[in-house]
């Protein structure tokens, strides 16, 4: 995804949505080491590092709240103002809910409220992906002519729904179920990235690209390969910018224009190539 995020040059919030998935690839490799207890559950480093997963999955929802309103154009994509707009905020959002994650498992007194964890676990995450669809619902009523687009937040609405439900609803009968070898945090995973890519796919769908400008593409999105039929019955095909073939042979589209509308006069006295 962040591949053809970057092949989409000229996309409208290109740099900003990037980041939203940056954040995503780090914060499932961290949960990896977590979840998988490579880190050892009963250290402090496990302690630590879940206050730092905390922190990703709280800036994560805002930077996808605010990449919401980049299609409103309140701020020009691309420039540094909504660049380090995004950035700025991301990381102050970082560090709040890591600090707040950190002091409730970490406070050795016992005496630490858990709402401030509780928040950012639970609400916050609702609070902004709910932001995030009503925009993006608003956005695509609003300016684009088709209403495709919206089947994407539908279906990675109902995605991030269901991850949210296996993981905390069913989880433990899962684990009963199948003798413990998952739980609902795997079917929660999946919906989740799930959810992830509608995310790519709903930007790429409101998003065009100049094709003058696009880059890591294989195909000449200019070239044109019909037949064009001349008066006079010989058939023409453009093989690319500046080149026709008529009959057969290609001749080049840049010469200077011929004196005698299309038709020139061969010298027999000069040899031909």
């Amino acid at each position: 995804m962040v591949y053809h995020v970057h092949c989409k040059y000229t996309a409208v919030g290109r740099k900003e949505i990037v980041l939203f998935f940056y954040l995503y690839g780090l914060s499932e490799l961290i949960v990896l080491f977590l979840d998988s207890a490579v880190i050892p559950t009963h250290t402090g480093a496990y302690l630590w590092f879940t206050a730092i997963y905390v922190g990703l999955k709280s800036c994560i929802f805002w930077c996808l709240m605010l990449n919401g309103f980049v299609g409103f154009q309140f701020a020009e994509d691309g420039t540094s103002l909504s660049v380090w707009t995004l950035r700025i905020t991301t990381l102050v959002i970082w560090a709040i809910s890591f600090g707040v994650s950190a002091w409730t498992f970490t406070d050795r007194t016992k005496g630490a409220s858990q709402a401030g964890l509780w928040f950012f676990e639970f609400v916050f995450p609702l609070v902004m992906v709910v932001i995030y669809i009503v925009s993006q619902v608003i956005l695509v009523l609003r300016t684009l002519d088709e209403l495709w687009p919206i089947n994407d937040i539908v279906f990675g609405t109902l995605a991030f729904t269901a991850g949210l439900i296996l993981m905390y609803g069913f989880s433990v009968q899962i684990c009963e179920n199948v003798k413990h070898y998952i739980d609902g945090t795997f079917f929660g995973t999946l919906c989740t990235l799930f959810a992830v890519m509608m995310v790519y796919k709903y930007w790429d769908s409101i998003t065009k690209e100049d094709l003058e400008f696009s880059v890591g593409s294989k195909h000449n999105a200019w070239e044109n390969k019909e037949l064009v039929h001349d008066f006079d019955g010989s058939n023409h095909s453009h093989d690319g910018p500046g080149r026709t073939s008529v009959s057969g042979r290609t001749f080049s589209n840049f010469g200077p224009p011929s004196p005698t509308n299309g038709i020139t006069k061969v010298d027999p006295s000069r040899p031909q190539l």
